[in-house]
């Protein structure tokens, strides 16, 4: 009897998927409409997503059936006393039965899985992803997983955005958009935070920030949001009480110094996370047990974890998102150092066995855990050393939580933005600028890889490490283009065309005299001097280029290269009429395109 590895089989099935070439590019009108109904389906999603969570999690911890589940209050104790230990066991078992039977892609915090269909399986991600991972996170979540909600539903956006577009038969970068755009509408319904979502899949997902990707994700961050606040309520994520945070309130030198040192220390914290979970990921993964009693092994420990917080504080405090001990921070209830320290180390290691054992779901809100509770107390301590500096651990809670998020993820713009949407205080934005700054620094510093890419990068599969806008693609063609060339009727024959040129130097334009009718580079071609003798410069050249005016940009040029199945332009002067041979000025080909990138990285 064989088995057949349930990972081979998904990335047979996308490579089948990938075999049919898209056959066409829509307008920009078009893709916005796409993005719509994007945006809709995201929307529709996070809110069943939610209730299917808050069904599994009443009936894992209290044996009921009910829709409604406050996450950000704690719920009384479950009845079934310490038999809870096992509820996280049992959901973590049907969790990985689930993953392996129908979806590995679906394991763990999803968005390393989105950021891999996107620059290495050419945007396809398997319809199937989205129905499994909201069961599987749904599950994981709701029976006690350290995990988040944010992973799953980019994971499940960014699904039906590709299948959406393969059904389509979208171009690529098309159906990366899509792509990209249901996972930003995903997490954007998910906090409600419309502006985070869109710098989400700016930051972390699109190759290509441009109008023809931004747009798209604009309308389906939105659309989703608005669907979501439709149905479910305008109320911000968390809620900051109104003498939380002093209004109009000057920040002072005190502040943007405890500030900066909570920015160094999120990032040393981050540091910490990005290592610990890719250690525990590789160590449940290489220690030949069977995945099943991998899974037995860690959610037991976080079982055990939660039920000794339950015994020792009165609440689970690691199960599940978290977002009930987030919000006691941010009400002033725990003020408590050494206890927001604890929650911090319990929450950081029940996140990791979660993760590392086979539990389905996201990495943002065990963020936002750990840095609500490692800045709240850093504000602790910073108020009683400063007594009337206006430090409170209101206000540092808030910005470790937006320093733990950008210096794990590498997101700085996300995590600013989300936070000031989430918490709806802009009174906090200049030490938050700042503390995020620090922290994505020090974590840089220590690891370029952050919680997304160090998954990747060790399996082998790494993506650029600053995805930023292409800047030599802004350039002109006159820039970029090779002057070295010659231009030689076609009827000549190529014995005595190899006495003007330097072969492994010289590229030959050819002409009938009036027209531009091929391109020769002597240097690629294998020389047969007895062929050659017998043959003119029209019989070996290549009709494969496009023309381009020395006034385009390389973007232009390579777009129409690209199009045309081209693998170079001839470069001519700017001309009213049909380009003569006269007006040739340069040739661009794939030697000179990666000139101008090493020279735009490094020069």
């Amino acid at each position: 009897m064989s088995v057949v590895d349930p990972s081979v089989s998904s990335a047979a099935t996308i490579a089948t998927e990938a075999e049919a070439p898209p056959e066409r590019e829509v307008t920009l009108k078009v893709m916005l409409v796409l993005a719509l109904v994007v945006g809709i389906v995201a929307g529709v999603g996070a809110i069943f997503f939610k209730y299917l969570i808050a069904v599994i999690y009443n009936l894992a911890f209290y044996g009921i059936f009910t829709l409604h589940l406050d996450p950000n209050a704690y719920g009384p104790p479950s009845p079934f006393g310490a038999g809870i230990i096992l509820v996280p066991v049992i959901g973590g078992l049907i969790v990985v039965w689930l993953v392996r039977s129908f979806a590995p892609e679906a394991k763990g915090h999803g968005v390393p899985e989105v950021m891999f269909a996107i620059y290495h399986q050419n945007g396809n991600v398997r319809g199937i992803v989205a129905l499994v991972k909201s069961l599987a996170s749904a599950i994981s979540i709701g029976t006690g997983a350290s995990v988040g909600r944010e992973g799953p539903i980019i994971q499940i956006g960014s699904s039906f955005g590709s299948t959406f577009a393969r059904a389509l038969r979208l171009v690529q970068h098309q159906k990366i958009t899509l792509l990209s755009a249901g996972a930003g509408a995903g997490i954007a319904a998910t906090f409600n935070t419309p502006l985070g979502g869109v710098l989400f899949a700016s930051e972390v997902l699109l190759p290509e920030v441009s109008t023809r990707t931004f747009l798209p994700v604009v309308v389906a961050t939105a659309t989703s949001t608005y669907v979501y606040r439709a149905v479910m309520g305008v109320e911000s994520a968390f809620v900051v009480p109104f003498d939380g945070l002093a209004q109009g309130h000057l920040v002072n030198g005190a502040e943007l110094l405890l500030a900066s040192a909570l920015g160094v220390l999120m990032g040393l914290a981050a540091w910490a996370f990005v290592k610990l979970l890719a250690w525990s990921e590789d160590v449940f993964e290489e220690s030949g047990i069977n995945p099943y009693l991998q899974n037995v092994i860690g959610m037991f420990a976080v079982g055990l974890l939660g039920y000794a917080f339950l015994l020792f504080t009165g609440h689970y405090h690691v199960y599940s998102v978290g977002y009930s001990s987030i919000q006691d921070v941010l009400n002033g209830g725990m003020t408590t150092a050494w206890l927001l320290l604890l929650l911090f180390v319990g929450k950081l290691v029940a996140t990791c066995l979660s993760l590392g054992s086979g539990a389905s779901g996201g990495i943002f809100s065990p963020s936002l855990f750990m840095g609500a509770t490692l800045g709240g107390a850093v504000g602790v301590i910073g108020e009683a050393m400063l007594p009337g500096a206006g430090i409170t651990p209101i206000t540092f809670a808030i910005i470790g939580m937006g320093a733990m998020v950008g210096g794990a993820t590498s997101a700085a713009m996300t995590a600013i933005v989300m936070i000031f949407e989430m918490t709806r205080d802009y009174e906090i934005i200049l030490p938050l600028v700042l503390s995020v700054a620090l922290a994505i620094g020090v974590r840089r510093a220590l690891t370029t890889a952050d919680i997304y890419t160090i998954k990747l990068r060790n399996r082998g599969k790494p993506i650029p490490t600053d995805r930023t806008t292409n800047m030599f693609l802004v350039r002109q063609a006159s820039e970029v283009m090779y002057r070295d060339f010659v231009v030689l009727p076609g009827s000549m024959t190529v014995t005595d065309a190899l006495k003007q040129i330097e072969v492994h130097k010289t590229r030959v334009i050819t002409t009938d005299g009036n027209r531009i009718t091929g391109y020769v580079r002597f240097g690629t071609i294998p020389y047969q001097a007895d062929r050659f003798a017998r043959q003119t410069l029209g019989d070996i050249a290549s009709s494969e280029f496009i023309i381009a005016s020395n006034g385009n940009n390389l973007n232009t040029v390579i777009t129409r290269m690209n199009r045309r199945g081209r693998t170079y332009a001839i470069v001519v002067r700017e001309t009213r009429g049909l380009p003569r041979p006269e007006d040739i000025v340069g040739i661009i080909g794939r030697e000179e395109i990666a000139n101008a990138l090493v020279r735009n990285h490094y020069g």
